[in-house]
This record gives C-alpha cells, structure tokens and sequence, in this order.
C-alpha cells in the first residue's frame, strides 16, 4: 500500500517549519485512519520534489517520526507507517508521570504545574 494521491498539505506562510508541518500531518492522517499502518511513504527525494522543499525537510521529519516511533525505515525498501501509536501514547504517559510526580515533590500546585507545561508548549509551537 503506497501514500499515492495523499493530501500532504503545507503551508508557507505558517511560522511552525516545514518538517514540522509534514511531520505533525503524516501523525494526524495515521491517527486518522488516512495512512493506515503498513503504508509506504514516498521516497524522501520524490517527496521533496512534489513539495517543492529541499530534501532535508522531509528527511528531518522521517527522522523525528522514526525516533517516535509512528514509521520504521527498512532502507532502500522505504519508510512505512507503523503501529507506533501506541508506542507514543505509553511515551506521553509516562512523562505525565515523571512531571507529577515531580511537581508533587516540590510542593507545586496543579494549577501552576499546568500553566508551566502549557508554557513550555506554547514556546515549541504545540496548540
């Protein structure tokens, strides 16, 4: 299965990058059912030409989706969507458990513990 006719939707007058862009989608559309598991991503040059981005790019968001583990790359034979959903929902899991239990170990309060997480977020970008 192949991301053929896929909508990668990017948009350059965002201030969030363009690997950032493509990496948030690629996790949107596999949480969506869009790309399935098990479909293979376009080669990083081939997506970069239909982008009209620089290679890097789109290697830079395979890269971070692959360290997250939403796609595995087996090399020449491509980079596919993995079931790495799971995977990421355990990883937010247990920060959310490192920072409680931290937070409670300083005495710090949900409300200001919140409002720093949301900090943190708002300066990396994530809504």
């Amino acid at each position: 299965m192949e991301a053929s006719g896929f909508d990668w939707r990017m948009n350059r007058d965002s201030a969030v990058p363009l690997f950032e862009q493509l990496r948030l989608r690629i996790i949107e559309a596999a949480d969506a059912g869009e790309l399935p598991v098990g479909t293979k991503l376009p080669p990083v040059r081939r997506l970069a030409d239909h982008l009209g981005v620089v290679p890097n790019t789109v290697a830079r968001a395979y890269r971070e989706l692959e360290t997250a583990g939403r796609v595995e790359t087996h090399g020449r034979a491509g980079t596919v969507v993995s079931a790495g959903a799971g995977k990421a929902r355990q990883q937010l899991g247990d920060a959310a458990e490192a920072f409680a239990l931290a937070v409670h170990g300083q005495g710090i309060g949900t409300k200001e513990a919140l409002a720093a997480a949301k900090a943190a977020m708002e300066r990396h970008g994530i809504k």
